[in-house]
């Protein structure tokens, strides 16, 4: 099946760079952003992914909550219109659920009524880019895999002071060290995805919640050359009500999807 996204168009130590003295050292502190969200519980979320491939650049929107400790959400994304702007494209609903995405609206000869279900584990980029947005918690696990980083410096976002981490992650040393939900997903990723290098920028709050993440993939996907893939996710308000119900086995369509 081509995904949302494909269809719309040095070592720790030596390398890091300690933090400002309340954040401490950047690598160690990176790598314990994901457990802070699930002492959070939960947020909002807001994600946007810009691809480039062949001269082409998209951008795919989403918004909605996610519950870091059942590492469940639902997310609204928005695809881009298409060239000829003929054709209005309807907001795809996604649940995110461990080792697996539920889309409805996905199109692509799908009814209207029934709802995608996809294995992430067995994508060669674990979701990471194939939903049009990353999991949240997903997202935050990559940085289990900090190899080195540094303190970029104090700013704000969104209107909250913030630390400003810059680094390098490995999808496969995340993996390792991943949730049970993510451990083949992220594994998956780090076998298809060009390089499993993955460069970033991340905004930590005063008490280490992620309040922004941008992942840069190259991924390649049966593409001719690698997609360059800039992945942004910004949460906020913290302790959101999240409540998601996954669909019944009758309203998940089993026919053949279309790429589109």
């Amino acid at each position: 099946m081509a995904g949302v996204a494909l269809g719309a168009g040095g070592c720790a130590g030596g390398d890091a760079v300690a933090g400002d003295a309340r954040g401490g050292d950047a690598v160690v502190v990176l790598h314990r952003a994901a457990d802070q969200l699930v002492e959070a519980g939960s947020s909002k979320a807001r994600t946007s992914m810009e691809m480039a491939a062949g001269g082409t650049r998209v951008t795919i929107r989403g918004a909605g909550v996610y519950d870091y400790r059942k590492r469940m959400g639902q997310l609204k994304v928005l695809l881009p219109q298409d060239p000829a702007g003929a054709t209005e494209r309807r907001p795809i609903t996604e649940l995110l659920a461990p080792g697996a995405l539920f889309m409805k609206n996905r199109g692509a000869g799908v009814p209207a009524d029934k709802w995608v279900r996809v294995d992430t584990r067995t994508l060669s980029d674990g979701n990471l880019v194939t939903g049009g947005a990353t999991d949240p918690f997903a997202a935050a696990e990559v940085l289990r895999g900090t190899r080195s980083a540094t303190f970029v410096g104090r700013t704000e976002v969104a209107g909250t002071r913030v630390r400003h981490y810059r680094g390098t992650a490995d999808l496969g040393a995340a993996a390792k060290q991943a949730s049970d939900g993510n451990k083949e997903s992220l594994s998956a990723a780090a076998k298809g995805f060009a390089t499993a290098e993955v460069p970033f920028d991340v905004y930590l709050d005063d008490e280490g919640r992620i309040r922004k993440v941008r992942h840069r993939f190259s991924f390649v996907g049966g593409q001719k050359s690698p997609v360059a893939v800039a992945s942004t996710t910004l949460l906020y308000d913290f302790g959101a009500s999240v409540r998601v119900r996954l669909p019944d086995t009758d309203d998940i369509y089993a026919g053949k999807i279309a790429e589109e």
